[in-house]
Order: structure tokens, then C-alpha cells, then sequence
């Protein structure tokens, strides 16, 4: 994948392209709001946001939330929504790419996913770099991402 997918202002780490569309800064701490294509099989590590709640709009693919524990179902117009303090991750399903909105409420996580494209860290060979920056940002990593193995019963699983 390559940024012209979202535009000149978008950055891509590890095969994934951000934009923020709406900064923390423009909504005075609010919210923040990152459109993101992800590629087939990818996700993130399990982690936890102490700070903000996030929610996920899918645009476009097929996506599974894992959220403490529990494992839903995604595709286009649906929602997932995390609470702040849940353990969480997702994972791309299918062999096409999934377009989401990200909101983080209150804002100000945007400004993470700069810096991992600006510096190419890589999971897991970059993990402490990545947590501790995590933390900085009130993350903390919990575990490896969500296993194509759990999801085979859901639908456009692998």
C-alpha cells in the first residue's frame, strides 16, 4: 500500500496508512479522528488505552475486534467500540483491505501513529521502543495480535 491511498498527508507504518481527518487540537482535546487502511491478515498487538475510548467505523472489508476477550464481526457501516481500560485488538479479514475511521475520545493518540511511520519500528523487533512510547501516550501493550487460529468459525476468516 502506499499513502497516495489517503493523500499527501497520510503516513504509512508497516502496510498501514494514516490520515488524521480531525486532531485533538482542532477539537480543542475532544476527540481525534484517523482514516486508516489496513492490509488483509494485519492487526495490532493487544493493548489497552487507560485514557480514551475508541471506536471503529468499518468503511470498507471484513474486520474481527477482539475486546476483553470477546470476538465480533465487522463489515462495512458497522460499528466497535471500545471503553477506555479494555483490553483489545482486531484483525483484518479476507483478502481485501479494510478502511476504518478511528475515533479516540478525548483526542490526542494521532500523534503515535506519526511517529512509528517517522522512525519504521517494526513488531516485534522494536516492541520496547514501541511501549515505551505507548506509554508516554497512556497505551499499554498486552499481548500479541489477535491469531487467524481464533477466528476461522467468523465469517471472511482465513
Amino acid at each position: 500500500m502506499h499513502t497516495h491511498i489517503l493523500g499527501p498527508e497520510a503516513v504509512e507504518w508497516r502496510g498501514v496508512v494514516y490520515k488524521t481527518i480531525l486532531s485533538s487540537d482542532t477539537s480543542g482535546g475532544a476527540l481525534s479522528i484517523i482514516d486508516n487502511v489496513s492490509r488483509p491478515d494485519t492487526g495490532p498487538p493487544r493493548h489497552v488505552h487507560s485514557d480514551c475510548d475508541e471506536a471503529f467505523v468499518v468503511l470498507s472489508g471484513e474486520v474481527a475486534f477482539e475486546v476483553e476477550g470477546q470476538l465480533v464481526h465487522r463489515g462495512p457501516g458497522q460499528t466497535a467500540f471500545v471503553p477506555r481500560g479494555a483490553e483489545h485488538s482486531f484483525r483484518v479479514l479476507g483478502h481485501q483491505p479494510a478502511r476504518m475511521l478511528t475515533i479516540f475520545s478525548p483526542g490526542g493518540f494521532e500523534a503515535f501513529f506519526a511517529e512509528m511511520a517517522e522512525n519504521d519500528y517494526s513488531i516485534p523487533g522494536d516492541m520496547e521502543q514501541i511501549a515505551r512510547i505507548g506509554a508516554a501516550r497512556n497505551v499499554t501493550f498486552t499481548g500479541p495480535p489477535l491469531e487467524a487460529e481464533r477466528l476461522a468459525h467468523i465469517k471472511g476468516g482465513t
